[in-house]
């Protein structure tokens, strides 16, 4: 797979930030707190599925020490809809403890203390970092290890290797919005089972072999198309036209005797 040139790169970020001018995360939050209860709720489960069962929490419980005053049993209870709802429970009064305890209640800052609590790891921490204080870091879930791989843009085994791909090649300014970019294109655009190439503004860019419609409708939908090549070849002019406006037509020459007009 031929790897991305850094104009490809940048062309590639340019039309995704074109398309989506806010980048932001599609889980409803009041705080870092409930952000972060939020991801730990988002593992395996969808954002939509976590934005159905946490107001009713977060209505009674958008701090540490009122979410451990709730109890593990009323926890489960509100979120029992998301899938492994007992474990997510467990694991967010047991957050909410080390965070009063260790934290003063304040939602660490940094990503090696974030993933010694119960039920985080790199990639909640990168979203939490991201989403809460800003960070340009970039949190690799199936999606964008999905569009990482299938594009050709950061192409790795493994989750870390991927984002460690993303890293490198993303230009700085827009390394903020990435992480928002790629998940949100890979859950609406280049789907797992089928991506939707025709409404995709970099499938002429992506390196995917087996993109769903024609190559001429991918080129055609894209926003942008990438700049010509300056050893492009230069078009011939077409020949001159004669006066009823049709090119003139050059007929072979005869060898012999031409026959005398009768």
């Amino acid at each position: 797979m031929r790897r991305f040139s850094k104009r490809e790169v940048e062309e590639f970020y340019r039309r995704l930030a074109a398309s989506r001018p806010i980048p932001r995360t599609e889980l409803e939050f009041i705080n870092p707190f409930t952000l972060l209860v939020a991801v730990v709720l988002s593992a395996q489960a969808t954002d939509a599925g976590v934005n159905r069962a946490t107001p009713a929490l977060f209505a009674l419980a958008d701090a540490p020490m009122k979410m451990l005053a709730l109890g593990e049993e009323r926890v489960a209870q509100l979120v029992r809809t998301i899938g492994l709802y007992r474990t997510k429970a467990k694991n967010i009064i047991a957050l909410s403890r080390i965070l009063i305890a260790e934290h003063g209640g304040i939602v660490p800052r940094d990503r090696e203390t974030l993933e010694t609590l119960p039920g985080v790891g790199r990639k909640t921490a990168n979203v939490v970092l991201n989403v809460a204080f800003g960070e340009p870091t970039i949190a690799v879930d199936t999606h964008i290890f999905r569009v990482g791989n299938r594009t050709g843009l950061a192409p790795g085994k493994t989750p870390l290797a991927v984002e460690l791909g993303l890293e490198a090649v993303t230009p700085a300014r827009y390394k903020h919005g990435a992480h928002h970019w790629l998940i949100l294109h890979g859950r609406h655009v280049c789907k797992a089972r089928k991506p939707d190439c025709a409404a995709c503004v970099v499938a002429d860019l992506c390196r995917y072999g087996a993109k769903t419609p024609p190559a001429g409708m991918i080129a055609a939908r894209a926003d942008v198309k990438a700049e010509p090549k300056a050893s492009a070849t230069r078009r011939r002019a077409p020949p001159p036209a004669d006066s009823g406006g049709a090119p003139k037509r050059t007929l072979p020459r005869k060898r012999g005797r031409e026959r005398p007009t009768p």
